[in-house]
């Protein structure tokens, strides 16, 4: 279905002095990419539905109970439904958005229409390389776990940590699963829904199984008083497990509905489905999963953790759910998790293969990557993007055991690039709060903030070792945009197209937030601030900057203006031939831009 009719009052005539049209223009929504097709809109609500489900139960499930466990005892149950909620304040926002313009690579092109090419670009970066890291490390993931049939890793310890590196033959097959998960993109998105949804009626098959199962072979209700209680690490240790142990990389597969969204066929109503009854499920699922988990622990493996359960743990390399089947004589339901441990995170690649090919899409479209990435074949997929995609999770086979430590980083450069999200949506609720929104989240403008808080406080939960490496990451991205701008001519570098001025919030949010988790008390950090103090100076360091974001946004008639395009662009009303410019002139400051007439 179409997305709503957006009536511009600009659209048809020139503010200003008349601009030269110029090809090519950065803040040009749709016009740096010359492709001779578009993306099909091929999936269906349980696809969208799906392909967002599928992500959030990855490979994870089958160790997230325990890791969780491991960092807050019993209270655990607690860290994945607040996490949970905390994502759908995320979520909510982007459902809003995925609606309103229902383009694949919404992450990345939602900010550009407020903010400008700056703050589209950062998105962008962090976004991508969190999304490239995925495929590679599923695909490690299945072979770590088919091992057991075939030598195709092999273990050593790095550091005091064991690592798995790939074989000769761990890398053909690898290599192979990587090309198959592009082959099965590469005929369009209606071949990967279809796999897709399959694998993930597996996925919510199995898991359901081993809740059902658990609570049926043994449910032991005072494993949640054992050790240190229920309580075992206090709030500290349930904020640390939501950080930590996967339940932020879960829940936010969410993204895929919003990645996705131009690929739908009713956007208006697959889009709110996809992204917030994705949460809504695997919350319910988490939850029960790991009340499941710590209820059927045997009484030996209580006694063996010695009253502390950041000592639980198994000695099998499929996880603590096979363990515990097997344990409690349930060898079919151990080997169902074997089988399982193979076919989840392949879906997880393949899904993420989809994902990271709309990303680059996505911010070729918005000027910020080459124009080539938004390149798609007569399928409707973005090849080249694709091909990028292959070529660079090849590059993260290599045995650097650091890419095998990633979760942490790629959890926290997910949340920090989400968090353009809720600020996009308040900024545009500011200035066009009369734009039709077929769904409109709740709660005014307390959603977003909450939703930008979250993010903030999810980032700080990570610690300062990996947040080190995540603004280092952010570095390298602005020390690319320089270098990348200093030696091209294309009209997407000048600095009015880059507009600066509407995204200079970026800069000081990550200075602030980069000072606050050093000064902070985990994973690395000096201890200065402690919980009770953190959270109140985070609160308030994301009020500024939600303030400073919407208060440096572009003015509401350019707003108008590139909201009318991308919407003309969702309703594919223009096409990559005949796009729709937004031309700027240079003489004049971006806070004043000349814009050039819509073409439909």
């Amino acid at each position: 279905m179409a997305s709503p009719e957006v009536t511009p009052k600009m659209s048809g005539f020139v503010r200003g002095r008349t601009a030269t049209k110029t090809a090519g223009t950065a803040n040009t929504i749709s016009t740096t990419a010359r492709a001779d097709h578009s993306l099909h809109r091929g999936v269906g609500s349980i696809g969208l539905l799906f392909a967002s489900v599928g992500s959030i139960i990855g490979s994870g499930w089958l160790f997230g109970s325990m890791v969780a466990a491991q960092a807050a005892g019993p209270s655990a149950i607690i860290s994945w439904a607040l996490g949970g909620v905390m994502i759908l304040f995320i979520a909510l926002c982007y459902a809003e958005l995925g609606t309103m313009f229902p383009l694949s690579g919404g992450v990345v092109r939602y900010p550009h229409v407020v903010f400008g090419g700056f703050a589209s670009y950062m998105t962008g970066w962090i976004n991508w390389i969190a999304a490239l890291a995925l495929p590679p490390i599923e695909v490690m993931g299945a072979l770590t776990y088919a091992t057991k049939y075939g030598p195709f890793t092999h273990e050593h310890v790095v550091s005091g940590q064991t690592v798995h590196t790939l074989t000769p033959l761990g890398i053909a097959v690898a290599v192979l699963l990587m090309a198959v998960f592009v082959v099965i993109n590469y005929f369009g998105i209606r071949w990967f829904s279809r796999i897709n949804n399959v694998l993930v009626w597996w996925k919510l098959g199995i898991i359901s199984l081993v809740i059902v199962s658990f609570v049926a072979l043994g449910f032991h209700g005072s494993n949640f008083t054992a050790g240190e209680g229920f309580f075992s690490h206090g709030w500290h240790g349930v904020f640390t497990a939501i950080a930590t142990s996967g339940i932020v990389f879960s829940f936010l597969g969410f993204r895929q509905g919003i990645e996705l969204a131009g690929e739908t066929s009713n956007p208006r109503r697959n889009v709110p489905l996809a992204v917030v009854g994705s949460v809504l499920i695997c919350i319910l699922i988490y939850v029960g999963l790991q009340t499941a988990f710590l209820g059927v622990l045997p009484h030996s493996v209580i006694a063996n953790m010695g009253g502390h359960w950041s000592n639980l743990n198994f000695n099998d390399s499929f996880g603590p759910l096979a363990a515990i089947s097997t344990m409690l004589g349930a060898g079919w339901l151990a080997v169902l998790l074997y089988i399982d441990a193979i076919v989840s995170p392949a879906d997880t690649g393949l899904i993420y293969v989809t994902t990271t090919a709309r990303i680059s899409h996505g911010m070729a479209r918005n000027g910020n990557a080459p124009a080539k990435l938004a390149t798609t074949n007569r399928h409707g997929a973005p090849v080249i993007s694709m091909i990028v995609a292959f070529v660079v999770g090849l590059v993260l086979f290599l045995p650097f055991p650091s890419w095998q430590q990633m979760a942490g980083f790629i959890s926290s450069a997910t949340v920090l690039s989400f968090a353009s999200g809720p600020l996009t949506m308040a900024a545009l609720r500011n200035r066009l709060p009369h734009h039709q929104r077929t769904f409109k989240a709740p709660f005014g403008h307390l959603l977003p903030m909450l939703g930008f808080i979250s993010s903030n406080l999810l980032v700080y939960w990570t610690g300062w070792t990996t947040d080190l490496k995540l603004f280092i990451a952010m570095e390298l991205g602005l020390v690319l945009l320089a270098v990348n701008k200093a030696f091209s001519r294309h009209e997407a570098m000048n600095r009015y197209n880059m507009a600066f001025r509407a995204g200079f919030w970026y800069i000081p949010w990550l200075a602030g937030l980069a000072i606050i988790s050093y000064l902070g008390d985990y994973d690395g950090g000096i201890g200065l601030l402690h919980f009770d103090t953190a959270v109140p100076v985070i609160i308030v360091f994301s009020l500024a900057i939600y303030w400073m974001a919407i208060h440096f946004s572009f003015p509401a008639e350019r707003v108008e203006f590139l909201a009318d395009a991308i919407t003309r662009e969702a309703r594919g009303e223009t096409t990559n031939k005949d796009a729709t410019d937004t031309t700027i002139d240079p003489e004049k400051p971006e806070g004043d831009a000349v814009l050039a007439p819509v073409k439909a």
